[in-house]
């Protein structure tokens, strides 16, 4: 099945959308090394909510590539276990909260579980909003010479900076993983 390629945009058909219309454009310049890290995490999270935009529960329940359990909608429960196990559990020492969708009894129970249904979609929509809601709110309070700070994990010292790095590169690479979901969705490309 060969899925034509479309995007929203009329400027740079290239793209996914033009650049005054792109929301993700309201990030650029940062001051700082925190503000940066935040920046860049604040525009992968921005693009995976426009990588599913417009679909619906079935779009986004739909699986990758077979035996693979990989779609949007695990990908946005995926991404609000991940916010909470760094945010909360990590860096705010909360390791008493039970991981979310499942997760602490099966580790694919966030894709596993990401199943066509409206409920799943707005539940998973509201959960990772809020663990996003979380995060940002320590973000405020993290002062910018706080980067150097160490978490402790799994015994291991590890620096806060480390944890932000961590959060962009998951983010960047599941967004690869939702470009390509998506394109073969319908066929829709862009930045």
């Amino acid at each position: 099945m060969t899925t034509e390629r479309w995007s929203q945009a009329t400027v740079y058909p290239d793209m996914w959308a033009d650049p005054e219309e792109d929301p993700r454009e309201a990030l650029s310049d940062p001051v700082g090394e925190k503000e940066t890290l935040w920046n860049y995490l604040k525009h992968y999270r921005l693009t995976l909510e426009m990588k599913c935009q417009g679909l619906d529960a079935e779009q986004l329940a739909r699986r990758s590539v077979p035996p693979s359990t990989m779609s949007l909608l695990g990908l946005v429960r995926h991404m609000a276990h991940v916010e909470q196990s760094w945010f909360q559990r990590v860096l705010q020492g909360r390791d008493d909260l039970p991981g979310l969708f499942g997760k602490d009894e099966h580790q694919d129970a966030d894709f596993d579980g990401a199943v066509a249904d409206p409920a799943v979609v707005d539940e998973a929509w509201e959960t990772w909003r809020r663990e996003v809601r979380d995060a940002d709110a320590w973000m405020e309070t993290l002062p910018e010479d706080g980067l150097g700070a160490t978490v402790t994990r799994h015994g291991d010292q590890i620096p806060v900076r480390d944890v932000l790095v961590h959060m962009v590169e998951e983010y960047a690479r599941h967004v690869g993983h939702a470009d390509l979901l998506r394109e073969c969705i319908d066929g829709r490309v862009g930045q």
